[in-house]
């Protein structure tokens, strides 16, 4: 696959990005290595290879989900809401920001 100048010049229209015949032209061997490149990846074996989300393996910590009451997780409302601005039955309030 390649592209020519009239594809570059509608790739950076697309892009909103001003470019010069002069740079539109020195930009045409550039994607076109870049296309180049992804045309060799498609010609990797990848048989029996699962898809990856990240290359180092992370596996999640999951805990309980438990209301507690101590200070580190919950059963302080009344100590936080003391910071609000303004609080309404137990919740922050603010502002109406939307008719």
């Amino acid at each position: 696959m390649s592209v020519d100048l009239a594809t570059v010049r509608k790739i950076a229209g697309l892009a909103r990005i001003a470019t010069t015949d002069a740079e539109a032209e020195a930009l045409l061997p550039e994607l076109n290595n870049i296309l180049g490149w992804i045309e060799q990846l498609g010609e990797v074996n990848t048989d029996g290879v699962e898809p990856l989300a990240a290359v180092i393996p992370n596996h999640l910590r999951l805990r309980d989900d438990v209301v507690t009451h101590d200070q580190t997780g919950g059963g302080i409302r009344d100590a936080v809401l003391a910071n609000a601005p303004q609080a309404e039955h137990g919740f922050f309030a603010v502002p109406k920001v939307i008719e």
